[in-house]
């Protein structure tokens, strides 16, 4: 076939094409750039070649005659020309494969818990990750996981309500976080409208008799080097002082502010605070030997650490002490529950244990109630002995 100038490149005109030998391109007479080459054996291929922004012709086969008919080979050509004028590759690259919850869950503990979180919460959101997220969603696409699949995982759940619930929680955030970072396409997030379920919350407050029998267990520990001595100060901090388990053991010798009479909690909860550095907190510092090269108070086995394993010791302690399912957190219950019994009020009980919200010291609530009532028994009774006649009989 003789060299012919551009036609238009219809089905008709297309299948009339033909060449003797070797092969020839006929370009279409409507969208320069766009062709089908054709070939002796009677293959024609559709093709496109055009000049990209940094010079000189680049060509592409966009596909057999016969499996691509004329007019999606013409969308199509239109299509990588632009592309190409515009310095782009002809095709644009195969898109990702949708993330797996796995996925999203390993991106969302690196670039968000990790960087804005305190340890403790890192390490309580991974545990959740790991033993309940990711076992029951975490091979699902981000698109696959819908309501009924949260609803799922929360009810499976069900007898440990505390965990359900935050397990929904966590896997709430992960997802407004994968439609912030375009991991998915913006929808309704899965764990809206999932209900939680009720939590018990479990507080358990120490009794004179039980702060006594701790006190001499600590003292026995102490006495035969059963527990390492850095865990039995850490315990009496936490029992003297109302703090939070890591407030103790990360607090340095820097933050023991003796000429203010304060510690300095730098990394709480709530953020920085101050606690007042009682007469019978300095008594247990003043115990404590300070380590060269350690700022640590509450010091770990390990070379310039401090204790990671409070809550293995305390259970062993608190076995030798009878006081069994008290938890360690159960010292800042308690702490509150003196200080109600002492007549100190909420606001003042929330000052002491850093509460940033007064709904948290609300909680104790119902401990205050009981104090008043004792208090305007004792304050009726001594008012009555002066106004009310005597009893009939009274001796």
């Amino acid at each position: 076939m003789p060299r012919q100038g551009p036609v238009k490149l219809t089905k008709r005109a297309v299948d009339a094409l033909s060449v003797e030998s070797g092969d020839t391109v006929v370009w279409d007479r409507d969208l320069p750039g766009f062709g089908i080459r054709v070939y002796a054996s009677g293959r024609k291929v559709w093709c496109v070649q055009t000049r990209g922004p940094a010079g000189g012709p680049k060509r592409f086969a966009l596909g057999r005659y016969g499996e691509m008919a004329p007019d999606e080979a013409r969308r199509k050509a239109a299509a990588v020309i632009d592309r190409i004028k515009r310095g782009l590759d002809p095709e644009p690259p195969e898109p990702a494969p949708e993330p797996t919850v796995a996925e999203l869950a390993e991106r969302y503990m690196e670039a968000h818990v990790r960087v804005n979180c305190r340890p403790g919460t890192v390490e309580a959101f991974e545990r959740l990750v790991r033993l309940y997220v990711v076992p029951e969603l975490g091979d699902l696409r981000l698109s696959d996981v819908d309501r009924p699949q949260v609803l799922a995982l929360h009810h499976k759940l069900r007898d440990k309500p505390y965990q359900a619930n935050q397990a929904v929680t966590v896997l709430a955030r992960m997802f407004r976080l994968a439609e912030a970072w375009g991991m998915t396409l913006p929808r309704r997030n899965p764990c809206r409208s999932v209900r939680r379920y009720r939590e018990n919350r479990r507080e358990r407050f120490l009794a004179p008799a039980e702060y006594r029998k701790l006190g001499d267990v600590l003292d026995d520990a102490e006495a035969d080097g059963s527990v390492f001595p850095s865990a039995i100060a850490a315990i009496r901090l936490l029992l003297l002082t109302g703090c939070r388990r890591n407030e103790i053991v990360t607090l340095r010798w820097d933050d023991v502010d003796r000429t203010a009479g304060e510690l300095h909690i730098r990394d709480g909860k709530t953020g920085h605070r101050r606690v007042p550095l009682t007469p019978a907190v300095e008594a247990v510092l003043e115990r404590i030997p300070r380590i060269e090269g350690n700022p640590w108070v509450v010091t770990g086995q390990k070379a310039g650490g401090h204790l990671t394993n409070l809550d293995a010791v305390w259970l062993r302690l608190r076995e030798r002490a009878g006081l069994h399912g008290v938890r360690i957190h159960d010292c800042r219950h308690s702490y509150a529950s003196r200080a109600l019994a002492l007549g100190e009020g909420l606001p003042m009980i929330g000052r002491l244990l850093g509460h940033r919200k007064v709904t948290t010291t609300a909680r104790y609530a119902h401990l205050a109630r009981d104090t008043e009532k004792a208090s305007a028994a004792k304050v009726g009774g001594s008012i009555g002995a002066d106004l009310l006649p005597p009893r009939v009989g009274a001796g």
